[in-house]
Formats: C-alpha cells, sequence, structure tokens
C-alpha cells in the first residue's frame, strides 16, 4: 500500500479522535451526563485504534476448534516449544500473546493462540473470539482434514466481518497422499460452493507443526533390538512463507484496515448510543421541519420555488439531526445524504416529489386565473395547496426518520472518513492480494 494512503489512514483516526473527544461536536446542545458514560468504552476502542496503527505490530491469531493443533503452528513459528500441547481437548483455556520477529527481522509480529471455537461455555468463548479477531490483522485458521460444519460456519461469520484469513491444514503427515489429495481438492470445490468464495487455493497452505514421532527399531551391538522415538521437525516453511509474503506486501494495508475497521465500529455504536439516547429530541425536530416543509410548500405559489424550499428545508433537517447526534457534516454531505435516502425510498419519495410537481402546476395556474379571471378559484387554490402541503410534510417526515437509520452509521463518510479510506485502500491493492477478497 502507497505510504499516502497510509498517511490518510492515520490523519481519518486522528480526526475522529479530535471531533469525538471535542466539546464542539455537541454543538449548542448541552452536554448529556448518560451518553458520556454510554459511549466512554466506544472512545477508548476508538483511540486504541489510533494506537494500533502507530505501534506497527501485526497481530495474527490462530482459529479452529480443539485439537487442530493451534498451539502447534505457533510453537512451530516461533521455533520452540513455548505453548502447551496435548491430546486433551482443550489445553488453551485463554487467548495467549507472543511476540515473533520473523527471520528477516523487519517486521513486528504478534501471535495470539486461542480456545478452540467449539468448547465449553460457548457464549462466552464466542464473544471472546469475535473480540480477538476484530483485534487481528490476518486469521490462520487451523484444520486438519475435511472441514466440519462448525468450521464452515466459522468461516462463513469472518468472512461477515471482513477478516483476511490463511487456511492452514494442518497434520498432513497423518494422511496418506491419496487422501491428502483428495481433500485439497475437496476444500477448493468447497470455496467455490458460495457466491463469494470463502478462499482461494493460493490461501490453503498444507502444514505438520508437530509430525508424529516415528518407531524406530535399532539393533545393538550384542545383537538386541532397541525400540526408540525419532521427533521430526516441523514441515513448518510454506506457511511462513506464506505469511511473510503476505506482509511485505499488504502489512502497512492490513494494519491500517483493521484500525479503521475497529474505528468504523466505535464510531457506529457512538451514533447508534446517541441516536437511541436523543430519541425525543430527535423526534421534536423531525416533525417541526415537516411542520415547516408544509407550510412552506402550501404558501407559496410558483412549483419552483416549492421544490427549492422544500429541499432547502430537508436538507436544514438533515443537518440539525446531525448536530442533535453530534455529528460532522457538511451541506454537501447532507445533500448526498438526501440524494441517497431518495433512492433507498425508491417508489415512495419519488411519487412525493412526482405529485409536489403536478400539484405545484395546478396550484400555479389557479393562482394566475384566481388573479387576472376567476376570483372564485382562490378555493381550489386553497384545497390544492392543502394537499400539496401535506404530501410536503409527510415526505419530509419520512426524510427525516429515513435520515436517522443513515446516521446511525456516525461520521464515516465524506473525503476522510474511514468508509471512504478502506475503500480507497482496497481499490490500489492488487487483484491477486489477500486484502483485495474483502470486497
Amino acid at each position: 500500500m502507497a505510504t499516502s494512503l497510509y498517511s490518510l489512514a492515520h490523519n481519518s483516526l486522528q480526526q475522529s479522535i479530535a471531533w469525538y473527544s471535542s466539546k464542539k461536536r455537541h454543538w449548542n446542545y448541552p452536554p448529556n451526563l448518560e451518553l458520556q458514560n454510554a459511549v466512554r468504552d466506544d472512545l477508548r476502542i476508538l483511540k486504541t485504534a489510533a494506537e494500533k496503527l502507530e505501534e506497527k505490530v501485526i497481530k495474527i491469531s490462530a482459529f479452529g476448534l480443539v485439537s487442530r493443533g493451534k498451539s502447534s503452528v505457533i510453537n512451530a513459528l516461533l521455533g520452540q516449544k513455548i505453548l502447551t500441547t496435548g491430546p486433551i481437548n482443550g489445553v488453551t483455556k485463554w487467548p495467549k500473546s507472543i511476540r515473533w520477529t520473523p527471520p528477516t527481522g523487519k517486521i513486528q509480529i504478534e501471535l495470539i493462540d486461542t480456545p478452540g471455537l467449539d468448547e465449553i461455555d460457548g457464549e462466552i468463548r464466542a464473544n471472546m473470539a469475535k473480540e480477538i479477531s476484530q483485534q487481528s490483522d490476518l486469521i490462520l485458521f487451523v484444520i486438519a482434514g475435511d472441514i466440519t460444519r462448525t468450521e464452515y460456519l466459522a468461516l462463513l461469520e469472518l468472512r461477515q466481518w471482513q477478516k483476511p484469513l490463511i487456511l492452514v491444514f494442518n497434520k498432513i503427515d497423518l494422511y496418506p497422499e491419496t487422501d491428502l489429495n483428495s481433500i485439497y481438492q475437496q476444500l477448493q470445490q468447497l470455496s467455490n460452493q458460495t457466491k463469494k468464495p470463502l478462499f482461494s487455493p493460493d490461501e490453503i497452505v498444507l502444514v505438520s507443526a508437530e509430525p508424529q514421532p516415528i518407531n524406530l527399531r535399532i539393533e545393538l551391538p550384542n545383537g538386541k533390538i532397541k525400540e526408540e522415538l525419532e521427533y521430526l521437525s516441523p514441515n513448518i516453511e510454506s506457511l511462513q512463507q506464506k505469511i511473510l509474503t503476505i506482509l511485505n506486501r499488504e502489512g502497512k494495508a492490513l494494519l491500517a484496515l483493521n484500525s479503521l475497521n475497529q474505528a468504523r465500529i466505535a464510531q457506529k455504536n457512538i451514533a447508534r448510543k446517541t441516536i437511541q439516547i436523543r430519541s425525543k429530541e430527535a423526534e421534536d425536530i423531525i416533525w417541526r421541519y415537516a411542520k415547516y416543509k408544509a407550510l412552506i410548500v402550501a404558501v407559496n405559489p410558483f412549483i419552483f420555488l416549492d421544490l427549492i424550499g422544500g429541499l432547502i428545508t430537508d436538507l436544514t433537517m438533515i443537518r440539525a439531526l446531525a448536530r442533535l447526534y453530534g455529528l460532522p457534516i457538511t451541506s454537501y454531505e447532507a445533500g448526498n445524504l438526501w440524494q441517497t435516502i431518495v433512492k433507498s425510498c425508491g417508489g415512495l419519495l419519488l411519487t412525493e416529489i412526482g405529485t409536489m410537481i403536478v400539484l405545484g402546476w395546478a396550484k400555479t395556474s389557479y393562482a394566475i386565473n384566481s388573479l387576472w379571471e376567476n376570483p372564485a378559484s382562490f378555493t381550489t387554490l386553497a384545497t390544492t395547496a392543502l394537499a400539496q402541503g401535506t404530501m410536503a410534510g409527510y415526505g419530509s417526515y419520512l426524510v427525516g426518520k429515513t435520515a436517522q437509520i443513515y446516521l446511525e452509521n456516525g461520521c464515516t463518510w465524506g473525503n476522510s472518513g474511514v468508509d471512504t479510506i478502506i475503500s480507497e485502500i482496497i481499490a490500489q491493492m492488487p487483484p491477486d492480494s489477500i486484502v483485495s477478497r474483502l470486497i
């Protein structure tokens, strides 16, 4: 990834922290103690995301079911047996973090060992796994044969979280060559069964992190036979090389994307909680601007002024809602949001706009006739104006309620928004990169 994009990610996070930590974000609304307490943890996560980007330490987590050899894979990468391994299910009870400096010495990596995804206390462990995965820049999903349904669902979930992963097929020393090739082919076919492949063939790595010892029969000088176990070296070079290749080419992108994703989650949580706590004030704003728009459209006799006045009212309402929620939004961004809302509401708002135009032409015609030809047409004019104003007010209310949904995303839009920077990073990566698969 170009250094400029890395800098953009850093600037985006710093701007977000500066905004959400500032009293200015409350605009003219007094700080709400309940709201401040509700978003305290999210502000901490936002700052942690920026710190993570500055530390430049790649976090790689090993995931998988029990007894798949997650700890063994990490030990093999480290070149020494630091983590406890064994035949008993669930040897790793809690996440363990170890720093690893690869042979190149140019990259700092933090390896994280995790409990099996199918262990007891599933809900607690599931939440823990989710938290670890969100902090991880790269996932090593360790299997040891055909993928089970539990593993398949876990892979789907990781893809939904947009996590880059390597599928590590461990314990290959236990399979004959024919069985190994058969399972490998099945993994490739499994990837192609979904609309968006879970992984590409290039992301499947075959290893033997802790090969089974070989029983040797040794003939002693006295003619007796002695049996002893020969422990083989781990077959881990392919995985090590895969990791280093990815990090040398995409390390900065992985760091930036993960930090931005964490910041996006934090900002959305802040916006969602703010919207919930200030729901009554928001409802008052929406109704107030709906009345303004209805009145402006009803009393104005000219169609083009109807449309312009109604649009300005909607845009002002969107900005008023954003200010209530403590979100930075410009008039340009409010205009883009209004267009998005009109498109998302489909025919409903388009019908309202079309009806307003038809009624506006009728109202303009009646106004001209009432002034120059038939004063009695004022009754028809008033009826048409009332209908048009009612329709305009309803449309404005609909815009306001829909704007609330979009504003739950926080300030992730705009040139420096995290969504924008994430899209730019992914777009600039090579088509065969692990990052490009996150689209």
